[in-house]
């Protein structure tokens, strides 16, 4: 092929699809640089979700210059996820602005179009922190503008440009104690530095990276880390849990004042965006503050999204999008019709219900339960404001309860009551268990009122536990955990057992759950659990505690083999 002197718009807009693909082969490795204990699907998921959606929106454009750069605009605005997902959305948004009223596209435009793209990322981030992909599109910027303004062609600058990145990425450790510590280097810069392969590629036809397998950081790197953050005596980014994010429509004249009010509850803060609306991102240990935060200044978030980084699932992330279902009672669970359509479909009840739910038997025992719309999410599956709504707005009645089921969903499910004319309750459940509780005490021909307060008391009455899975080697409070090893987690309370088999996790969990005064185990099975080690369970807690009565419900949830519900 022949080697291209002009980034053009088919050239531009063939370089972010390549960039697309290569990212989602490259996300694994990525993602393996972060530190929890089960997948986080962080960076290199959440960039290739970003372009994912770039790329949809390109494919909606047509050919000249100017939608190109404007589809990419808009398309990572509105689809940036994450941290590194947003920033990501400013370095694409810098570019593509600056090429987009370019008469020439030759080595000096485009290099003009990184420094662009440098600065618009360090303006978006309200603490800008040198060792991260920041400093690597700024390293990457200045070499290129050196090298076009030396005369090289447009192959040329971008093979400095990659070089001086791929030096910058190396140095990142040296920079940023803590990527030293895990013996890693910046996620998000070598991220960014796939999109200079894929230009490479694109301009000169040089063949795309091949993805890098390890096992990332060894336990010693990640004890290092921990002790760092223990002997800090500010909080760490690391200890931030909750990552929240949103749209937001807001006068360009309050937005400093927006970012200084996150500034105090949080970090990891990335605000990208223009002219009344932002892409807004924060990692922070308060949810309701990040989201009142820009509403008490005239503010309107949407799109809410709220993820527990210390739960996050990179395998999960792709049932994100998932419909609605409005199961009925009977051995099968029909698909319902999709939110907007014949609310006469479902029968007309004085208050519906509806709720979360993360596995196909779960959904069907809702629906057993009297639920009249469960919503496919959990666990790192957190539905959209707008999923939520489809769901109540179907519903045959004039009063619905929410059943949220996860702690992250919650601030969510609490906007819905503003954007409908539906007297709308949220019952603040927290996990599956706690739902199955509150349902004992739903009666359909009560008030939303009603219904909230029983349901509510009946869920507090539950103590939860969860098993899955580590994939990498960590540390916790009840000690080392090894890749494979089943670990026990306590909502509030984090890892509490770990243990080599599924068998002996559930046995020391439960004897964490299961304290005097107690009288029923909800046990909820889930993909990777047995019928025969479920029975096995059951026979355990009968010899072990005889005062106990089990009730076993196959939810198929992913990736936790068993919940627990303690009454």
């Amino acid at each position: 092929m022949a080697v291209l002197e002009e980034f053009g718009a088919d050239a531009l807009r063939f370089t972010v699809i390549a960039y697309r693909d290569t990212m989602k082969r490259h996300a694994s490795y990525i993602n393996r640089m972060n530190v929890y204990p089960v997948p986080d699907g962080d960076t290199g998921t959440n960039m290739a979700r970003t372009l994912d959606a770039v790329v949809t929106e390109l494919e909606g454009a047509s050919d000249g210059l100017d939608t190109t750069c404007e589809a990419i605009s808009h398309g990572s605005l509105m689809g940036a996820r994450g941290n590194s997902g947003v920033i990501l959305s400013q370095i694409l948004r810098g570019l593509s602005a600056t090429l987009r009223t370019a008469k020439t596209t030759g080595a000096s435009r485009v290099a003009e179009a990184l420094k662009a793209a440098s600065i618009a990322a360090y303006e978006a981030v309200l603490k800008p922190i040198e060792g991260t992909i920041l400093t690597v599109v700024r390293e990457t910027a200045e070499a290129a503008t050196k090298a076009a303004n030396d005369g090289a062609t447009l192959a040329a600058m971008l093979r400095v440009a990659r070089a001086a990145g791929r030096k910058a990425l190396d140095n990142t450790p040296e920079l940023l104690p803590v990527l030293k510590d895990a013996g890693v280097v910046d996620a998000g810069g070598a991220g960014f530095l796939l999109f200079i392969d894929s230009a490479l590629h694109i301009v000169d036809g040089e063949p795309l990276p091949e993805p890098v397998y390890d096992d990332g950081p060894t336990a010693e790197q990640l004890e290092k880390v921990a002790l760092r953050t223990q002997s800090d005596g500010s909080v760490d980014v690391s200890e931030l849990r909750y990552e929240v994010m949103f749209l937001l429509d807001l006068d360009d004249t309050k937005l400093r004042k927006f970012k200084t009010s996150w500034g105090e509850i949080g970090d990891s803060i990335v605000v990208v965006g223009g002219d009344g609306l932002y892409n807004c991102h924060i990692h922070t240990n308060d949810i309701g503050a990040a989201v009142e935060a820009p509403i008490t200044i005239g503010g309107k978030p949407s799109r809410i999204r709220v993820t527990d980084l210390f739960e996050e699932m990179a395998e999960e992330h792709q049932q994100r999008e998932a419909s609605l279902v409005a199961p009925t009672v009977g051995d099968q669970m029909p698909r319902a019709p999709r939110a907007g359509s014949n609310q006469s479909a479902l029968p007309p009840v004085t208050c519906a219900v509806v709720a979360v739910a993360s596995g196909d038997g779960l959904a069907e025992l809702f629906g057993q339960m009297g639920v009249h719309g469960v919503v496919i999410g959990g666990q790192t599956m957190n539905p959209s404001t707008q999923e939520l709504l489809d769901a109540v707005e179907h519903m045959n009645a004039t009063q619905v309860v929410i059943l949220p089921n996860n702690n992250n969903i919650i601030p969510v499910a609490n906007k819905i009551d503003e954007l409908t004319k539906k007297d709308v309750r949220v019952v603040p459940t927290c996990s599956m268990p706690e739902a199955l509780a509150a349902l004992v005490a739903y009666d359909p021909e009560a008030s939303a009122e009603r219904n909230g307060s029983q349901m509510s008391l009946a869920a507090s009455s539950v103590a939860t536990g969860e098993v899955t899975q580590a994939v990498r080697d960590t540390n916790s409070d009840a000690g080392p955990v090894k890749a494979g090893d089943f670990i026990g987690l306590v909502r509030g309370d984090g890892v509490v057992a770990v243990a080599t088999t599924l068998e002996i996790v559930c046995h020391d969990l439960l004897a964490k759950l299961i304290t005097p005064g107690r009288e029923l185990l909800t046990i909820i099975s889930g993909e990777g659990s047995k019928s025969q080690s479920t029975e096995a369970l059951v026979n355990y807690v009968t010899e072990r505690y005889p005062g106990i009565t089990c009730e076993v419900h196959v939810g198929g949830q992913p990736l936790y083999p068993y919940l627990f519900g303690v009454e």
